[in-house]
């Protein structure tokens, strides 16, 4: 991603709000937003934000990767992939047995997490079909927001 740009934390939510405003406006049929191609959710308060966003905007759709796992954080974000499952889907970046040795055995939530694997994983998985060539667009597909089974990534 050599033109990629990030953005400081700092007001990112009213920047983000106008443009949502702005964009559900344009398009009454809803829109879906990308979220994160850098960075990860970086407090609780930011994923309220888009909390407070799917409750204004019932036609707005969020999907996307974190590597939070076993934070307040982590779930907090897991419970909205719980409250707004079909338009809010976020998956664990990382091969899931990894993720779980990884995990704090001390951490006091137990969640579900749907994961995105990398290209070596060989455990229980599918091929992302947009990836393989299967398919033109990850729009015309669906499956990670359709399946909680782990998809696999050959570039993620």
């Amino acid at each position: 991603m050599p033109f990629a740009h990030r953005f400081k934390n700092a007001n990112i939510d009213l920047l983000l709000e106008k443009e949502i405003e702005s964009l559900m406006l344009k398009h009454k049929e809803g829109i879906v937003i990308r979220l994160h191609v850098l960075g990860d959710f970086y407090s609780v308060e930011y994923v309220n934000f888009w909390e407070e966003m799917l409750l204004r905007h019932p036609k707005l759709c969020i999907f996307g990767y974190t590597a939070r796992k076993g934070d307040n954080i982590a779930h907090a974000i897991w419970l909205l992939n719980k409250r707004f499952s079909d338009r809010f889907v976020i998956r664990h970046s990382g091969n899931q047995e990894a993720a779980e040795t990884q995990s704090n055995s001390q951490t006091p939530f137990q969640e579900d997490w749907s994961y995105a694997a990398e290209e070596s994983f060989t455990g229980k998985s599918f091929d992302c079909p947009e990836q393989t060539g299967a398919l033109k667009d990850c729009a015309s597909c669906g499956l990670c927001w359709t399946t909680p089974k782990t998809v696999r990534f050959i570039s993620h």
